[in-house]
């Protein structure tokens, strides 16, 4: 079968990783993709929203499924316009229609479905400019710190976290008043914090049945000791030592089950990952937020440890046979540590040439590069994701900085302390 990747990062390298090894699939196409999913299938120079030119390449290369890595397309309702289409309708696609990807396009949304099904999560509000007065009784009755959340998707940055009830009523004001997101802020979610350590859980379904991926933790600050600027993320580890079996089977029934069982009671047409963040508070799991498909850089950690053919589990998603196939996880920890462009998450510079990716032993999946006079190059914030495993967390982490060592780019930055909280 030939198969199609949207996406361009390290998201989508670990899947063309993943996949290039199964027997199942004949040819594999990343639209964009970079420089690294080149080294395993072909890229295709089409934006991840362009459905036209998308469909273009499915008629063209005789693609069969189509798998999506980022939200935007799904939220924009990518499925919805191949199974709206005859000469495309009958192309599988690994991700929901527009109506299952509200769960991460509105976080009003998913708050209520949490509630309709009873999953455990923080107490909220949701607001307009109409009621910001509301918003601001609403924020004086919750204790410090304060969330606030755009309803809508702000490319990982509508998230506002504040210690102080004066500065929350100000930031409420920009996003409301002053659109401070643009249109994803046209309605704000306040939540009360929640307090304990997070994870995240990734469930892949068919919209009957589901297998529960390996689970991982993710850094999202910019300094060690996970302080400074939020990014979209400095490194990952998978298993996570404080998830033991009493806590995931906590989450399995207090969470997976309900959401998947709620999905088929409002008739979602559900079939791909769901991406279930949580806190693990006092031992009981709380949700913070539903995403849609795999996070990154998460999914650099989780992949590495299906031992499974990926493509017979996307045929089980794709024909509602999952509850069929074999699915075995590897015990060996991974552990990844993200290289970044001097400067992210702010203003930084692109067309770095990048030197000795040969040397490397270790898995390295590429998140911002292309290639340019048959160089890598850098081109994005995060630039590569690097993945150790070994049986021991310490000795995945060796491997992988021992490796992120060998990797040179003028201006490169790393956190040096992945994984710091869990040994």
């Amino acid at each position: 079968m030939n198969v199609l990747i949207i996406g361009s990062g390290g998201r989508e390298h670990a899947f063309a990783w993943k996949l290039a090894k199964s027997k199942k699939v004949d040819q594999l196409f990343i639209a964009p993709g970079n420089a690294g999913t080149s080294a395993v299938g072909t890229n295709l120079s089409i934006g991840v929203n362009d459905f036209e030119e998308i469909k273009k390449a499915v008629l063209a290369h005789q693609i069969k499924m189509v798998v999506v890595g980022p939200e935007d397309p799904l939220v924009n309702g990518i499925r919805d316009f191949f199974e709206d289409d005859s000469e495309i309708s009958d192309v599988a696609i690994i991700g929901p229609n527009a109506m299952g990807a509200k769960l991460e396009g509105s976080k009003e949304f998913s708050k209520e479905f949490m509630m309709r099904h009873n999953i455990p999560t923080a107490k909220y509000a949701s607001f307009t400019k109409d009621n910001i007065d509301e918003g601001y009784d609403f924020l004086e009755s919750l204790n410090p710190p304060y969330v606030l959340k755009a309803d809508g998707l702000a490319a990982g940055k509508g998230v506002l976290i504040l210690e102080h009830l004066s500065i929350a009523k100000l930031e409420l004001e920009a996003m409301l008043a002053n659109a401070k997101f643009g249109i994803a802020s046209k309605k704000v979610v306040i939540e009360e914090f929640l307090t304990g350590i997070e994870l995240s859980v990734f469930v892949l379904t068919d919209g009957k049945s589901y297998k529960i991926l390996p689970e991982a933790k993710d850094y999202k600050r910019i300094e060690e000791g996970d302080i400074g600027l939020n990014t979209g993320g400095m490194g990952a580890i998978s298993p996570v030592p404080f998830a033991n079996g009493e806590f995931l089977k906590k989450v399995e029934e207090q969470v997976v089950i309900p959401t998947v069982n709620g999905l088929q009671k409002e008739g979602f047409d559900y079939k791909g990952f769901i991406f279930i963040g949580l806190m693990n508070q006092d031992g009981e799991p709380q949700v913070v937020e539903y995403n849609v498909r795999m996070g990154d850089p998460e999914t650099e950690a989780v992949i590495p440890r299906i031992k499974s053919d990926l493509m017979d589990l996307f045929e089980g998603v794709a024909n509602q046979t999952l509850s069929e196939k074999e699915f075995e996880i590897d015990d060996r920890t991974a552990t990844t540590v993200v290289m970044v462009s001097g400067g992210y998450p702010e203003e930084y510079e692109k067309g770095k040439v990048v030197s000795g990716l040969d040397d490397t032993d270790a898995i390295v999946f590429h998140s911002g590069t292309k290639s340019e006079n048959g160089n890598v190059v850098t081109n994005g914030g995060r630039v590569f994701a690097v993945t150790g495993m070994a049986t021991k967390q310490k000795d995945a982490l060796k491997s992988a900085y021992k490796n992120v060592r060998k990797i040179k780019f003028d201006k490169v930055n790393y956190r040096t302390d992945i994984g710091f909280d869990l040994t």
